[in-house]
């Protein structure tokens, strides 16, 4: 199956995620699950949380998502459990493309499920158990961090963590999870989170790193005095 290249540099898509190979699953589990929490037991799909099937029927929660999902009746179907009509015709390659039009379909119902009551809930539970790593800043000691995307807009950005202590964003720690859409979980669900969980809100980091030579201060002014000097002299050489 093709695979996504991103804007920002990842890479994505695909049918290596749904392999069966990286499912947690028994064999004998895999055909009691549904098709939802086979998805999420997935290697590398750690940071998504089982959506309610009642939140997945209800069509006032999937509007607009129609024109964005190729094939998306059967990608809904495939999501819900419902069984292709073996009369539907499809060759091996449009199944494929329906399996990956499930996770796409999945990923955006992900993003809106996950800014709801419940769906929060089912987040904070992730957080708190650390599911999403922790900040690489020295200065943030180890402060656990939340999925974030740079875009709503699917296949623009993978997915990204963002700490709450000093706010700013970071790659996630493991490989298995720089192929996700960042898409699949928005650019507001992160912020939501802090304003309604606000007494998860961590305290600002009291120390920064200071750069030193030989012991000593290098100050702005003139680390910015010798950046011009040569540019200055670049000039000149021209």
């Amino acid at each position: 199956a093709a695979r996504t290249v991103w804007a920002d540099g990842g890479r994505g898509g695909g049918d290596s995620q749904c392999s069966e190979e990286e499912s947690e699953l028994s064999q004998s589990d895999a055909e009691d699950a549904t098709w939802v929490s086979w998805f999420c037991s997935l290697k590398g799909n750690e940071f998504f949380v089982e959506v309610d099937e009642e939140f997945i029927q209800d069509d006032f929660n999937l509007t607009g998502l129609g024109a964005q999902v190729p094939y998306y009746e059967y990608a809904l179907d495939t999501i819900l459990d419902v069984e292709t009509p073996r009369d539907a015709g499809l060759t091996e390659e449009q199944q494929d493309s329906i399996e990956a039009a499930a996770e796409l379909l999945y990923g955006l119902i992900h993003a809106r499920y996950i800014i709801t009551p419940r769906g929060m809930s089912g987040m904070l539970e992730k957080y708190k158990n650390i599911h999403f790593g922790r900040c690489p800043r020295v200065f943030c000691q180890g402060q656990p961090v939340l999925p974030v995307g740079q875009s709503d807009i699917p296949r623009t950005h993978t997915c990204k963590t963002f700490c709450p202590k000093c706010e700013d964003i970071y790659y996630p720690r493991s490989s298995r999870h720089s192929n996700i859409d960042g898409a699949y979980f928005g650019t507001t669900f992160c912020h939501l989170f802090f304003q309604t969980y606000w007494d998860m809100v961590p305290m600002p980091p009291k120390d920064s790193y200071t750069p030193r030579i030989f012991g000593f201060k290098i100050y702005k002014k003139v680390t910015a005095a010798a950046a011009a000097i040569a540019k200055l002299q670049v000039g000149l050489d021209e």
